[in-house]
């Protein structure tokens, strides 16, 4: 049992990764891309949501990262679209990691 679960650990943050690329694609489409940025700016709150998404992604990336590059993976393109998109990319970035990982 256990040994199934691990094999199919890759399928959650897919699953989270393809129902907040959804989300976002509705807020993006409702409404415009300039609303994250005036979110984040607005206010002091908004510039705390800010700062710690940056420090959550970069400490997550960064953790990611060895792991990546032992199964052959990239960091190059997937730090530009982690940086850019946050968890929108991290998500498969992990779910790619993780199914990676359980082809060896």
């Amino acid at each position: 049992m256990t040994k199934d679960v691990n094999r199919l650990s890759w399928i959650v943050p897919s699953i989270l990764g393809i129902a907040f690329f959804g989300v976002t694609m509705q807020v993006l489409l409702a409404e415009g891309l300039m609303q994250f940025w005036f979110n984040h700016v607005a206010n002091l709150a908004g510039n705390q949501v800010w700062f710690d998404l940056l420090i959550a992604v970069s400490i997550s990336f960064y953790l990611i990262v060895p792991r990546a590059r032992a199964v052959g993976m990239k960091p190059l393109p997937w730090g530009i679209a982690v940086f850019a998109t946050a968890s929108v990319a991290l998500l498969p970035m992990v779910a790619r990691l993780l199914w990676l990982e359980k082809r060896r």
